[in-house]
């Protein structure tokens, strides 16, 4: 059984908790939204920062809105070894254990001791439709995307939240290689078992 899902490709970005903004972007500032993201409340914000290791800088990185609890950078394979890093493939929100970095912005900057990943490829489903697809939040499925250099994606993370609208995201390392484009329709391999 396969169930279509349009696809985002997913460019470099953090996300900052409250307190690091401020000390960023000064006490008072605002995100200011550029574009609003497919995610119900997220959007691309104006503002941005450069990241900075004893190795490397990353200038003009967007940040994604709203504030979070926790500050977040996403990278594609290629952005952390730009900047000598090596960060886990993990799930957001799941940063334990991994590489930090300098923060700059306007106002300041930040250290961060952990916070530096490279997002797993995954699905975002609303409950309804995760139900209907007999798929639960954390599983793993398959992806095929046909097009000029077809490829089927492995170990593609499930997310279920009642407000998720129907998403796969995938970063640009990803995305390049296999060709695909921003918004075009994925397929999810559900198992036989399943149909």
């Amino acid at each position: 059984m396969a169930y279509k899902v349009k696809l985002g490709i997913s460019a470099r970005h953090i996300h900052l908790s409250g307190g690091d903004f401020e000390k960023l972007f000064g006490l008072g500032a605002v995100l200011h939204p550029v574009k609003a993201l497919r995610q119900p409340g997220q959007y691309a914000s104006e503002e941005r920062v450069d990241i900075f290791t004893s190795t490397g800088v990353i200038h003009g990185l967007r940040i994604l809105g709203p504030v979070r609890k926790q500050t977040q950078i996403e990278l594609a394979p290629a952005d952390a070894r730009k900047i000598g890093l090596n960060p886990p493939v993990r799930d957001s929100g799941d940063l334990a254990g991994t590489p930090g970095v300098t923060i700059a912005g306007p106002q300041g900057q930040v250290v961060i001791s952990e916070g530096v990943i490279i997002a797993s490829r995954h699905i975002h489903l609303d409950t309804a439709t995760a139900a209907e697809l007999k798929v639960k939040d954390k599983e793993l499925v398959k992806v095929r995307i046909k097009g000029k250099r077809c490829v089927v994606f492995e170990d593609v993370l499930i997310r279920v939240r009642d407000d998720f609208m129907p998403e796969m995201h995938i970063d640009t390392d990803e995305g390049n290689a296999c060709l695909a484009e921003n918004e075009e329709m994925v397929e999810v391999i559900l198992s036989v078992a399943r149909q």
